[in-house]
């Protein structure tokens, strides 16, 4: 007769006929390690999207304000990572992450703002 063992620690498993692991424990540690290089990216990405968003809330403080592009990338803003873009009825761009967003004018000048109830 075949035993059948935990996927985690190897032990020998008794009871349910379809039982992979022998508690939660080795359950939460197979499935972690399994999702581990994907968890890492998300995490990766996210912590950008988080440090962004802080950067343009800082510096965004009343809702509305205009400042040179330079002061985004001397903060530290990544221009590659955002969360939506809106686009306007006359073709402007709003690149947000989450809540907080910028647009990009003449004369590499940046206007943040924070996204309004009208703006989905």
């Amino acid at each position: 007769m075949k035993h059948r063992t935990c996927k985690e620690c190897n032990i020998v498993l008794s009871g349910r006929k379809d039982q992979k692991f022998c508690g939660d424990h080795c359950r939460n540690t197979f499935n972690n390690r399994q999702n581990e290089d994907a968890t890492n990216y998300v995490r990766r990405i996210n912590n950008i999207l988080r440090k962004n968003r802080r950067i343009l809330a800082t510096l965004n403080p009343n809702g509305k304000v205009t400042l040179a592009g330079i002061t985004l990338a001397e903060e530290g803003f990544n221009f590659h990572y955002f969360t939506s873009i809106y686009k306007t009825q006359k073709g402007s761009q709003y690149y947000f992450c989450y809540d907080q967003g910028y647009l990009k004018t003449e004369n590499d000048q940046i206007m943040l703002v924070q996204k309004q109830d009208y703006v989905k």
